[in-house]
């Protein structure tokens, strides 16, 4: 078979795209070094419990010229707005093109930038060019790194400017038809500044699809950040992801992320905290059922002292799936009085799932708080009984209990329509 992902097409997308000089020569970089990066196998670390083999990317391709389904009607649940109050800016892209796009009146004064990647590109040139995987995530990331930086396209820009209060959450919905997605997320905070961002990802259940994006969250100084990650990709799509999020001195960033689709996802999820008084919360959720197969990766790094960082990801499993919790909490030397905390929990629906739970701490200073727990365990028959003996149907009971075990990370979030959504997807997974 014929190579797809090649030095070619990244000239073919780039021209596609009608991109300036400078874009094109980062590609073909990162190109370079996708290149001359082997594929991961189970010999990696990183990768040891999550095998790939089956996986040809040839057979699905980069996605060149966007051959988006102009026609194609998306779920309603997609278009229902979920912050309860009105929303400043909405996006809506199709194979990583854009479909519908609203940025309110009241940012726009504000000076909010909220636009698709490849606008902002065009019109923020000095912005992109500062923040385009240069503080975040790195092409020398990995494998899958190097081909989002030669391949990637759509995806959405959000710039607040210094001490501005964004006056209305923010909304960006990618629907995959083609199931060639390459979307990059792109948040700048400068310094004071607030923003709620809402960033969906779905799809039908047509051919394999590849979905290798990118998610960089800068928080600057005094600057918070509210983020949440909503995935429900259909289950024949591959999914790898690198996520980083960066907090200045005093600043906040709250970063939720809900996972229920796709047939395997490797996700790697850091959190840095590069100066004093920074302050980070991750908060995952995921639903796994069929042969569905989820890794997470997640990084807690207190790079400087007086920092926080709090972890608590819990998931269900059901049937024949598996999920993979890999985290680990550092401490630079000289990084003291850090708290840093990491759990995960999994519930078993059924005793053929399977979930790894490794917690791990790497710290190089003496005067910290750092801990973790891991827990997997299976639904309380006790609970099912006492629920069923007062008249309530197992069916029922069960998302009672799931419900109840999800509860601590829903109140995290903190818009109900956020939750409803969620809990609706588990309620189907359920069965």
């Amino acid at each position: 078979m014929m190579t797809a992902f090649t030095q070619d097409s990244v000239k073919k997308l780039s021209a596609t795209l009608n991109e300036p000089e400078w874009m094109l020569a980062f590609r073909l970089k990162a190109f370079e070094i996708y290149e001359n990066t082997p594929m991961p196998t189970t010999s990696n670390e990183a990768w040891r419990r999550t095998n790939i083999r089956r996986f040809k990317p040839d057979e699905i391709g980069p996605s060149i010229n966007g051959d988006a389904a102009t026609s194609w009607e998306i779920p309603d649940f997609l278009g229902k707005e979920l912050t309860g109050e009105e929303v400043g800016g909405s996006l809506l892209q199709i194979d990583g093109v854009t479909r519908q796009y609203e940025l309110s009146d009241a940012l726009k004064e504000q000076g909010v930038i909220f636009c698709d990647m490849h606008t902002a590109v065009s019109n923020h040139p000095e912005l992109v060019q500062k923040y385009f995987m240069t503080e975040g995530v790195q092409v020398t990331e990995g494998k899958f790194a190097a081909m989002h930086g030669a391949f990637w396209r759509g995806g959405t820009f959000l710039y607040v400017p210094k001490n501005v209060k964004a006056a209305a959450p923010l909304h960006s919905v990618l629907w995959s038809v083609n199931g060639k997605t390459f979307t990059h997320t792109l948040v700048v905070l400068d310094e004071g500044s607030e923003a709620i961002f809402m960033d969906e990802y779905a799809s039908g259940e047509e051919a394999a699809g590849l979905h290798n994006g990118a998610i960089e969250l800068l928080v600057g100084d005094n600057a918070n950040l509210i983020y949440a990650g909503l995935q429900d990709f259909g289950q024949n799509m591959w999914q790898f992801n690198h996520e980083r999020g960066r907090v200045g001195r005093d600043g906040k960033l709250d970063w939720v992320t809900s996972m229920m689709g796709t047939r395997l996802t490797k996700a790697f999820q850091t959190l840095e905290l590069d100066r004093p008084g920074a302050w980070g919360r991750m908060s995952g959720i995921f639903f796994t059922n069929g042969r569905q197969h989820l890794d997470l990766d997640t990084q807690q790094n207190h790079n400087a002292g007086n920092t926080v960082s709090d972890l608590l990801y819990k998931g269900a499993l059901r049937e024949q799936s598996r999920t993979v919790w890999q985290g680990m909490i550092k401490a630079l030397p000289g990084s003291q009085k850090i708290d840093g905390f990491q759990a995960n929990r999994n519930l078993m629906l059924d005793k053929t799932a399977r979930a790894d739970s490794i917690p791990g701490l790497e710290i190089e200073a003496d005067d910290v708080a750092c801990t973790h727990a891991s827990a997997i365990g299976q639904l309380d028959p006790d609970e099912l009984f006492y629920l069923m003996s007062r008249g309530i149907p197992r069916k029922t009971a069960v998302e009672m209990s799931v419900q109840g075990f999800f509860d601590p990370l829903m109140r995290r979030i903190p818009f109900e329509g956020v939750r409803n959504r969620i809990f609706d997807r588990i309620v189907e997974k359920i069965g």
